[in-house]
């Protein structure tokens, strides 16, 4: 199975910048990433008016979609339990590393993204491996700025790759 490392924190404290911008270095030093993003709503990946929503729509349980530069594969939980990480994670194949936005209560390591006040460390997260913060503090793990991508994706690197 692959590596995975998480990324997480408040609502809005820039998650999903910080994945993207882990994975587009990653991915420039050779590096195959796979993500998982995880949605605490009710999501359509597929635009209303399209063919893949009308077949959904009109009831399909799996819909692939395919053409010669991606596929997709959507699949209707009809209100079954949600997925496990472990589970997801399964659906992977040629990947060196797996990044997670989202599922603080799973085991995997992750790193805490802070915002100014640093009141906002969640202590109720397990397997913190790694802090970004607006600003450096000590701490028993390593602390990175916000802005310090390269420092980070080599700490990823040496940990997991």
């Amino acid at each position: 199975m692959s590596k995975v490392i998480g990324i997480v924190g408040l609502k809005d404290v820039g998650k999903t910048h910080l994945a993207t911008k882990i994975i587009n270095l990653l991915v420039s030093k050779g590096y195959k990433v796979g993500s998982i993003k995880h949605a605490h709503h009710d999501f359509d990946i597929d635009k209303p008016g399209t063919d893949s929503f009308k077949h959904r729509k009109a009831g399909s349980s799996e819909v692939i979609i395919s053409s010669s530069k991606r596929w997709a594969k959507i699949i209707e939980n009809n209100n079954k339990k949600e997925k496990k990480l472990e589970e997801l994670m399964q659906e992977f194949h040629d990947i060196d590393i797996v990044l997670v936005e989202g599922f603080k209560n799973e085991d995997h390591p992750k790193i805490e993204i802070i915002g100014k006040n640093l009141t906002n460390i969640n202590k109720k997260i397990n397997n913190v491996i790694a802090i970004i913060s607006d600003e450096l503090f000590d701490s028993s793990i390593p602390v990175f700025k916000k802005n310090a991508i390269d420092s980070l994706v080599e700490f990823i690197i040496k940990k997991f790759l």
